[in-house]
């Protein structure tokens, strides 16, 4: 069994609330939730307006594959237009 995960820290520019950045994060978390079948939740930063980390875990049988997805959804974050990818955190297990 592999355990990947990717820890995520993104940056909302001109994000005035927390409503806001709720309705940003909504959207991104869903999507990757949908497009790659992998847990999501905001991790930390869950009280600043512009700042979030979101986690990202998968489980499988091969660590390549854990990888290529972790990848894939780093490139898909960096993608996405509303947010700026600040730093991130790749471990597989």
């Amino acid at each position: 069994m592999v355990i990947g995960s990717l820890q995520v820290l993104i940056e909302i520019p001109g994000n005035q609330s927390l409503k806001g950045k709720r309705r940003v994060l909504k959207s991104l978390m869903e999507r990757i939730r949908s497009k790659y079948n992998v847990s999501v939740a905001e991790v930390d930063n869950q009280d600043v307006h512009r700042l979030a980390t979101i986690g990202v875990a998968l489980v499988t049988n091969d660590r390549k594959m854990a990888d290529r997805v972790l990848n894939q959804i780093l490139d898909f974050v960096e993608d996405f237009g509303e947010v700026m990818l600040r730093d991130y955190l790749i471990e597989i297990l």
